[in-house]
C-alpha cells in the first residue's frame, strides 16, 4: 500500500467516524427526548429508557454506514480538490482513478462489518428493543408471538393465529376459543383464512361449534364467508410478530423454508432475506459515487454543495430501495430482483458518473 493510499484511508477514517458519531449522538438524543412522554407513562425507568434507545445504536450504525461512506468520501476528495492535491497528483502523471483501490477496500471492509453485525449483535439487540417496546412501554401483555404463531387473550376469548401476512393484512389458521365464567368451553370458531377489509375481519371456510344449553352437545355451523368482530387490528399483529431484523441470515433462511413447507406465502421474508445481502453492497456504490462527486471541478470552491448532492443521492437511493422492496412485498417483482434492483441502478449510475469525471 502506497503512502498516498495510507494518507487517503487515514483522512477517510477520520471523517467517517466523525459523521457517524454526530449522527448517532443526534439520533440518541432525539429518539430519547421525543419518546419521553411515553416513557413516563410506562413501567420503564428513565435509565432503562436510555438503555432502550442505546440498544438501537448497532442497527442504526448499519443503516447509516452507506450514507456516511458517501459523505466522508465526498469530504475527503473535496478537501483534496480545494488544496490542489488532486491537481498535483494529476501533474505527476498519476491517474485520478488511483484512489479507487483504497475506496473499494474500505467499502468492502465496512460491508463485511455490516454483515457481521447483522448476523451477531443486531438480532439480539433488536429482539430486546421490540420486547421492551411492546411488552413494557406499550404494555401489549395480551398478545404474544412465537415466531409465526400469535396468541391473543381478549376478555373471555383465546385467539390463536397460525400465520400472519403483514403486507396483505391477512391471517391463516384462525382459532377463537370462548370460555364461560367457570372456564368451561362455550364455543370454538375455526377459519381457514381471513383478511382485514374496510376496518373489519372477513374470514373464509368457517366452522363454528357452539355449546348447547343444558347439554353436552355442540351445534356445528359451516360458513363460506363471514365477518367476525375481533378486538385486534393488523398493526397490533404486526407489532408482536418477530421481525426480520431480529433474525440472522441463516435463521431467516430456515424460517422461510419452514413457512413454505407448511404451505404459507413467505414472499415478505424472501424479500427481507435477499435484502440482508443486497443492502451492504451499497457501500461500494456509495464510495464510487462519492469519489466521482468529490473530484468534480466545482467542488473546489463549493464543498457544501457537494455534500448537499451527496445527501440527495443517499435520499434518492433510500426512496428507490424502499420502493423496490415494496414491489417485492407485493409480488410484483421477484424477491431477488426487488432487493438488488436499486443497487444495480446506482452501480451503473455511479460508474458512469466516475468515468465521466472531469
Amino acid at each position: 500500500m502506497t503512502c498516498l493510499h495510507k494518507y487517503w484511508l487515514k483522512e477517510f477514517a477520520k471523517f467517517f467516524f466523525i459523521i457517524q458519531l454526530v449522527i448517532l449522538v443526534l439520533f440518541v438524543f432525539i429518539d430519547y427526548l421525543s419518546r419521553m412522554e411515553r416513557f413516563l407513562n410506562s413501567d420503564i425507568t428513565l435509565v432503562g429508557a436510555l438503555g432502550y434507545v442505546l440498544l438501537k445504536v448497532p442497527f442504526m450504525f448499519v443503516q447509516l454506514t452507506p450514507a456516511s461512506i458517501l459523505l466522508a468520501t465526498i469530504t475527503v476528495f473535496g478537501l483534496m480538490n480545494r488544496n490542489n492535491e488532486l491537481l498535483a497528483i494529476r501533474s505527476s502523471g498519476i491517474s485520478i482513478y488511483f484512489f479507487v483501490k483504497p475506496a473499494i477496500l474500505v467499502s468492502v471492509m465496512l460491508a463485511l462489518l455490516m454483515l457481521f453485525l447483522g448476523e451477531t449483535l443486531i438480532p439480539i439487540s433488536m429482539a430486546r428493543v421490540n420486547y421492551l417496546k411492546y411488552q413494557v412501554i406499550k404494555k401489549k401483555h395480551n398478545i404474544l408471538s412465537a415466531r409465526k404463531d400469535i396468541w391473543i387473550k381478549s376478555e373471555n376469548k383465546m385467539i390463536h393465529i397460525n400465520f400472519y401476512d403483514p403486507v396483505h393484512q391477512a391471517v391463516e389458521g384462525l382459532t377463537i376459543t370462548s370460555l364461560k365464567k367457570d372456564f368451561s368451553l362455550e364455543s370454538r370458531i375455526d377459519a381457514q383464512k381471513g383478511v382485514f377489509k374496510h376496518g373489519k375481519w372477513v374470514f373464509e371456510n368457517i366452522i363454528e361449534q357452539i355449546h348447547a344449553k343444558n347439554s353436552m352437545e355442540y351445534d356445528v355451523k359451516l360458513s363460506d364467508k363471514k365477518t367476525i368482530p375481533l378486538a385486534v387490528k393488523p398493526e397490533d399483529l404486526g407489532e408482536v410478530l418477530k421481525k426480520s431484523e431480529e433474525m440472522s441470515f441463516s435463521e431467516l433462511k430456515k424460517y422461510v423454508s419452514k413457512v413454505e413447507a407448511e404451505g404459507y406465502d413467505a414472499t415478505t421474508y424472501k424479500v427481507d432475506l435477499n435484502a440482508k445481502l443486497a443492502f451492504p453492497f451499497i457501500c461500494i456504490i456509495m464510495a464510487l459515487t462519492g469519489m466521482a462527486t468529490g473530484m468534480r471541478s466545482f467542488v473546489k470552491d463549493n464543498i457544501p454543495v457537494a455534500i448537499a448532492i451527496g445527501v440527495v443521492i443517499a435520499f434518492m437511493y433510500w426512496i428507490m430501495y424502499g420502493f423496490c422492496l415494496s414491489l417485492g412485498y407485493g409480488s410484483i417483482l421477484p424477491p431477488v430482483i426487488s432487493a438488488w434492483a436499486a443497487n444495480l441502478f446506482f452501480l451503473c449510475l455511479g460508474s458512469l458518473y466516475l468515468i465521466n469525471t472531469e
